[in-house]
């Protein structure tokens, strides 16, 4: 791995971390169709043990470590949304973890609070909620619930593998088209189309809109930055598709990095658009706890001869370091780049006719199935 120039002091105290995950190619092979390479430290655990080899060759098992479905039963499901800029007030979440392997993905630090890592882990040990559907529906009875839009994906994929095996996402979308709540959803799966027919049922309710996630249309990019996603045509299909059953449809440009994907923006919106996306949303790159760690160590390996200097536009966007936590300011940037970023995005969602149009979910239709009226 290049030599780290990053003014980041967090980063240079815990530069041993990042000097571990950049182990020699020639004895550790990069792992294909995963965004992280090593598992970071859970800052919740603080002995930890590991198993080596006395050759000092890591256990090709692990190396090569499938995915392990971890089944359990859950205490809730719908979560209100306390940070204020992130654009929705619940959220749900029928798995944690993802195999989509997102390496610049916010989320992996969660994977933390269940005693695993940000890293692999968080691609490999994916939690099934398998009592979700009736987590939701005894959530939606509650007597003083007023039919607030819920986010499937405010956290993890909802149609990320798992959801072939497990169906929990559909059988959720059943029961709030039973109730008739409100839903929005974000998904980077092509797999979102399976529930074309209830998506139908509840769009014409005007109780739910989609968004999927595009970040670039460099295929050898997202094949290394988001490794188990669908392709850009692929999501752009879905995109058609949907909105042509009624489906609300948008796009999420998240996150744009300077030096990666941030000229992409202009292609992204007008592809979109002319595949029938109404309405846009994006963020810019922060690297927030361990995420901060897996990027270095992902970017420096996959792009050494220009990782400099990406590393040093993404600090210079948040006054010196790779994150900030201040709201209203962290998911933008600050500075020069990200004033253009934003400008970028202003000029041409006006030049698309992107969020053009003054819509919302409808909340008036919620009803207990079976209960006479409303409950709104």
């Amino acid at each position: 791995m290049k030599k780290n120039n990053s003014n980041d002091p967090a980063l240079k105290q815990d530069s041993h971390t990042v000097k571990s995950a950049a182990q020699n190619p020639e004895t550790v092979p990069y792992k294909n169709g995963r965004g992280a390479q090593f598992n970071t430290k859970n800052r919740f655990i603080l002995h930890e043990t590991s198993h080596e080899h006395s050759e000092a060759i890591d256990d090709w098992e692990e190396i090569n470590a499938k995915t392990r479905y971890i089944e359990m039963e859950s205490k809730s499901i719908v979560n209100k949304v306390e940070s204020k800029d992130v654009g929705m007030s619940y959220s749900m979440n029928p798995y944690a973890g993802c195999e989509h392997g997102c390496i610049y993905c916010y989320a992996r630090n969660v994977h933390e609070y269940w005693g695993y890592s940000a890293g692999l882990d968080f691609e490999q040990k994916i939690l099934i909620k398998k009592n979700a559907p009736d987590l939701l529906r005894k959530f939606l009875m509650q007597p003083r619930w007023d039919a607030t839009p819920i986010m499937l994906s405010g956290n993890t994929d909802c149609y990320q593998p798992a959801e072939q095996k497990y169906r929990l996402t559909r059988k959720m979308l059943q029961v709030c088209n039973a109730f008739n709540q409100p839903v929005g959803i974000l998904t980077k799966n092509a797999w979102i189309l399976k529930d074309k027919d209830i998506l139908q049922e509840m769009a014409k309710k005007q109780i739910v809109s989609a968004m999927v996630s595009i970040t670039s249309f460099n295929e050898e990019l997202r094949r290394f930055m988001e490794p188990r996603t669908a392709t850009a045509k692929q999501k752009l299909k879905v995109i058609e598709e949907l909105s042509k059953a009624g489906v609300r449809m948008g796009i999420m440009m998240g996150p744009m990095i300077p030096g990666l994907n941030e000229h992409e923006m202009q292609r992204i919106m007008k592809a979109a658009s002319d595949h029938g996306a109404t309405f846009t949303a994006y963020t810019f790159i922060r690297l927030n706890g361990s995420v901060k760690f897996l990027f270095h160590d992902w970017l420096y390996k996959n792009f050494p001869h220009y990782a400099d200097k990406v590393w040093h536009l993404v600090e210079q966007s948040h006054n010196g370091k790779v994150n900030d936590s201040r709201w209203g300011v962290r998911m933008r940037g600050e500075g020069n780049i990200a004033d253009m970023v934003a400008q970028q995005y202003k000029k041409f969602g006006k030049l698309y006719g992107m969020n053009a149009e003054e819509w919302s979910l409808d909340r008036s239709q919620f009803r207990v199935p079976g209960a006479q009226g409303k409950l709104f």
